[in-house]
């Protein structure tokens, strides 16, 4: 059955079946693979997560470990440990097993650019979460304009993740601002 846009793309239909969609989207994961063999991009949620991580390492100075580790994905170049989020929806997730030592938020948009949320300390982004209850799923859910405002008016410029030079993040949507 053919599948159809969204209201607001174009009306015209998209003939792709959902089997042929899954074989393109694991032809370009495989590609993915082959790019950026620390991360597996699977179609199980992760996808988002490992595209985030890989634009984040681009961008800012930072090292992503070769492994899955346990509580952070990177480390800066002056030494700090850093969880890496990324979303193409309203929310972030935050830990509840954990703090991390930074945390980097990042909206990623369809046109694979992305918006800084939160570059800081993690014990600053934990303050979204601080007072709720542990979830199941380990992971707490925070509005990017809870976390936007946090990081504009409680993250110190120094303690920021440093961009890699020539690097630039596009800014965030208005309409995620409210």
């Amino acid at each position: 059955m053919p599948m159809r846009r969204r209201a607001g793309q174009s009306s015209r239909k998209v003939d792709i079946s959902i089997p042929e969609a899954v074989r393109q989207m694991l032809a370009i994961v495989g590609r993915l693979r082959q790019a950026h063999p620390k991360k597996r991009f699977t179609l199980d949620g992760r996808l988002v997560g490992d595209i985030g991580e890989i634009l984040a390492e681009a961008a800012y100075q930072l090292k992503l470990f070769e492994d899955l580790q346990k509580h952070h994905d990177a480390r800066t170049a002056d030494g700090r440990l850093v969880q890496i989020k990324a979303t193409m929806q309203r929310s972030l997730t935050f830990p509840v097993d954990h703090i991390p030592e930074c945390y980097l938020g990042i909206l990623v948009h369809p046109d694979g650019t992305f918006s800084e949320i939160f570059n800081g300390p993690g014990i600053v982004a934990h303050r979204a979460v601080q007072k709720r209850r542990p979830t199941k799923t380990n992971l707490h859910s925070v509005r990017i304009s809870t976390l936007l405002k946090l990081n504009r008016q409680e993250v110190d410029p120094g303690a920021r993740i440093a961009l890699r030079p020539g690097s630039a993040v596009r800014p965030v949507p208005a309409r995620e601002v409210r």
